[in-house]
C-alpha cells in the first residue's frame, strides 16, 4: 500500500491500465451508440497509452534539469507520449486528462490524498478545455464527478482519495445513459467514460494493492497501429535523422547550433527535459555524435531519401493534408495535390505528414469526427513549430473533394480556407453500411446485417437490399436539390453497385451531373455527397 505516488508507481499505473485496456477493448468498441461497424473507441484508447508507456520506457532515474519531481517526469513523459500517440476523440480526450495530471503534479514534493484531489481537479478542466462543445454524458461526466469525490474526501490519505474517485466515476458512468438519449436507446454507456473507469481503477489498484471487483471480458487481439508515410526530404541532403535526447536545455542550444551547420528541416521540441530532434543530413555519424555530447539519444531512427517517394513541392508555401481512409482516396486526393495519411492517424503521425509538406501554411482535412479532435491537438502542436495549420472540419472524403475543388492558391490563405470551408458545408453527405448489431436507431429498430444509410450522421433508412437501399437514399437526398452526385465505392462493394445507382439516377434524375470513383474505404460499401 503506497502512501504516495512516486515514479515507479507511475510506470505500474501506465501499465496496469493498458492492460486493462486491452482486455476490455472489444467491449469498449462495442459501446457504439449506432449500430454501425466502426465502433473504434477501446481500440484508440489502447492505441494512445501504448503510446504513452513507449515514453515511459526510457530511464526515469535521472533528471535532465531540476523543473521536475521524479514522478513529475514520469507523468509528463506519459502525457507526452500520449499526446503524440493520440488518436480519435477519445484518445485526444484522454491525452488532455493525462497532461493536466501531469501539470498540477509536476513539481509537488509529495503526492498524497489532496495532491490527487487538486490533480484529478486540473485534468477535469483540461479535458472540458479541449472540447469545443462539451457534452455531459460523456468522458467529461465521469472525470468531473472523480475530481468531485476525491475533493469531497478531504483527505490527505492517498488510497482513500483513489478509491472515492474510482468510485463516484463508476457510478457517474452508469449514469451517462440518463444524460444522453443516444446512449439509452443503443442500452450503452459511455465507451470513453469506461475507459476512464478502468484507468482510475487501475490506479487504486497500484495504491492500494487490491483490484476492484469488476468483470472482465474475454480478452480480444490487438490490431497494429496504422503508420504515416515518412517525409522525404530536399534535394541537398541524403538522411533524415530523428531521436529522443535526455539533456539539459543549455546543452540543446549548443546541439542546435551543431545540427544547424550540418543539414536543414532542425527540429527539437522539448519537455521536461526529454526532447524530440528531428534533422536533414548527409553526415549521419556526426548528427547522431552531437546527440551523445548534449546528452542521451535514445530510439534513434535513420532514413535514406532515396528509399521514399519524393513529394510534390509546395510552390506558394501552402500545402493540403487530407486522412483517407481508402487505397483508391488516398489516389483522388492525391491527384488534387494533396499528402494523404491513413485513417485513424495519431496525432504524431498526422503531424508528421503537416511537416513533411515542409510547407508553412497547411489545411487539414480529417474526413471523420474522431480525426477532427486529432486535427484540432496537431494544429496547436504545428504552431509551436512555426506552421499555420487550418482545419477545415470535414466529416466525409465526399466533402473534402468538394473542398480541394475549390482551393486556389491566388486567393490568401485565409480567404481560401473559408472557402474550402465553405465548398464542404455546401456539400450534403450520406453512406451505407451493414448494421454491426441490433439497436434503435432514430429511423426506428433494426438488426444485425441489415443496410443501414446514414444522411449526415444519423439513420435515415433500413433496408434489406443495399442496391434498393442506396438508390432510395439518392432519391431522397436529391429530393432536397442538387446537380451533382458523388458516389465513392467501398472495398467491400458488390460489383455493379454504383452501375446500378448512375443508371437509376441517369433515369430518374436526367439533368443531374453523376461522378463515381472507386474509393476502396472498408465498412461502407458507398459514400454519397450531392451539391
Amino acid at each position: 500500500m503506497l502512501d504516495t505516488l512516486d515514479a515507479a508507481a507511475v510506470r505500474r499505473w501506465c501499465a496496469r491500465g493498458l492492460a486493462a485496456l486491452k482486455r476490455h477493448q472489444g467491449e469498449i468498441d462495442d459501446l457504439n451508440v449506432y449500430p454501425v461497424p466502426d465502433g473504434d473507441t477501446g481500440t484508440n484508447l489502447v492505441l494512445t497509452l501504448t503510446s504513452a508507456q513507449q515514453a515511459l520506457a526510457m530511464d526515469l532515474d535521472t533528471l535532465a534539469d531540476g523543473a521536475s519531481t521524479a514522478h513529475g517526469h514520469a507523468l509528463r513523459l506519459m502525457a507526452r507520449g500520449a499526446l503524440l500517440g493520440a488518436r480519435g476523440n477519445s484518445g485526444v480526450i484522454l491525452s488532455q486528462i493525462l497532461r493536466g495530471f501531469a501539470d498540477a503534479l509536476a513539481t509537488v514534493p509529495a503526492v498524497r490524498g489532496r495532491e490527487l484531489a487538486a490533480a484529478l481537479r486540473d485534468a477535469t478542466t483540461a479535458a472540458y478545455a479541449a472540447v469545443a462543445r462539451p457534452v455531459e454524458g460523456t468522458v467529461l461526466t465521469v472525470v468531473s464527478a472523480a475530481a468531485g469525490a476525491a475533493e469531497r474526501a478531504g483527505s490527505d490519505e492517498l488510497r482513500a482519495v483513489a478509491r472515492a474517485a474510482a468510485g463516484a466515476a463508476a457510478t457517474a458512468l452508469a449514469r451517462t445513459p440518463e444524460q444522453l438519449p443516444a446512449l439509452a436507446r443503443a442500452g450503452v454507456v459511455d465507451a470513453g467514460g469506461q475507459g476512464l473507469c478502468l484507468l482510475l481503477d487501475a490506479l487504486v489498484e497500484v495504491v492500494t494493492g487490491e483490484s476492484p471487483e469488476r468483470p472482465a471480458p474475454a480478452a480480444r487481439m490487438v490490431p497494429p497501429p496504422v503508420t504515416a508515410a515518412r517525409e522525404t526530404g530536399s534535394l541537398e541532403y541524403a538522411y533524415e535523422v530523428q531521436f529522443l535526447l535526455d539533456a539539459a536545455p543549455e546543452a540543446v542550444r549548443r546541439m542546435q547550433d551543431t545540427l544547424a551547420a550540418l543539414g536543414d528541416s532542425l527540429v527539437v521540441v522539448g519537455d521536461s527535459g526529454t526532447w524530440q530532434v528531428h534533422v536533414h543530413v548527409n553526415d549521419v555519424g556526426a548528427a547522431i555524435e552531437a546527440g551523445v555530447v548534449a546528452g542521451r539519444p535514445h530510439q534513434i531512427s535513420v532514413t535514406r531519401f532515396a528509399d521514399q517517394t519524393a513529394p510534390v513541392p509546395s510552390p506558394d508555401g501552402r500545402a493540403a493534408v487530407v486522412v483517407a481512409a481508402g487505397s483508391g482516396l488516398a489516389e483522388l486526393f492525391a491527384a488534387e495535390g494533396a499528402v494523404t495519411v491513413p485513417g485513424n492517424p495519431s496525432t504524431g503521425e498526422l503531424l508528421e505528414a503537416v511537416r513533411a509538406t515542409a510547407a508553412a501554411r497547411v489545411v487539414v482535412l480529417p474526413n471523420d469526427p474522431d480525426a477532427q479532435a486529432v486535427a484540432n491537438q496537431v494544429a496547436e502542436e504545428a504552431h509551436r513549430l512555426g506552421v499555420t495549420v487550418s482545419v477545415v472540419p470535414t466529416r466525409s472524403p465526399v466533402q473534402a473533394l468538394a473542398a480541394l475543388a475549390v482551393r486556389d492558391p491566388r486567393r490568401r490563405f485565409s480567404d481560401d480556407v473559408i472557402a474550402m470551408a465553405e465548398a464542404a458545408g455546401a456539400c450534403r453527405y450520406a453512406e451505407v453500411c451493414h448494421a454491426g448489431r441490433e439497436a434503435l436507431t432514430v429511423a426506428g429498430p433494426c438488426r444485425a446485417g441489415d443496410v443501414l444509410a446514414l444522411v449526415e450522421g444519423e439513420v435515415h433508412l433500413i433496408g434489406n437490399d443495399l442496391v434498393d437501399t442506396c438508390v432510395a437514399l439518392v432519391d431522397g437526398m436529391l429530393g432536397g436539390g442538387g446537380e451533382l452526385v458523388t458516389l465513392l465505392v467501398g472495398a467491400d462493394a458488390p460489383d455493379g453497385l454504383a452501375d446500378a445507382v448512375q443508371t437509376h439516377i441517369a433515369r430518374r434524375w436526367p439533368f443531374v451531373e453523376v461522378q463515381a470513383y472507386p474509393g476502396g474505404q472498408p465498412r461502407y460499401p458507398l459514400l454519397v455527397g450531392v451539391e
